[in-house]
């Protein structure tokens, strides 16, 4: 009777040995995936700690860009004026003399 009561508490004892190694390996991969967490949060952070700044910046630059461009449209748009301007004085010039060769005799134009 007593072999019997040392096998089953050395059996109890083994088991609970067993589930006690178990614990500590579970433990050790807690912590191991705590660590790179730790270290995947303070890598995250580095990153993003300055994004609002560099977000605010941007739209700044962006905002510049756009007023630049605009200006830069409105000089376009006053070339375009001129270049069309000087097309019809080309056009008016070129009939005003063609017209007063017509006239003076010339030029003939041939029909």
């Amino acid at each position: 009777m007593v072999i019997l009561v040392i096998l089953v508490n050395t059996l109890i004892s083994l088991i609970l040995l067993y589930v006690a190694w178990r614990v500590w390996q579970l433990k050790q991969q807690l912590a191991y995936i705590a660590d790179s967490l730790t270290v995947y949060e303070i890598c995250t952070h580095a990153a993003l700690n300055k994004a609002p700044e560099n977000i605010y910046l941007s739209q700044d630059n962006i905002y510049n860009l756009r007023q630049r461009n605009q200006a830069l449209q409105m000089q376009i748009q006053q070339v375009q004026q001129i270049i069309s301007l000087l097309l019809q004085g080309q056009q008016i010039w070129q009939r005003y003399f063609r017209g007063r060769q017509l006239i003076s005799g010339k030029r003939t134009v041939a029909k």
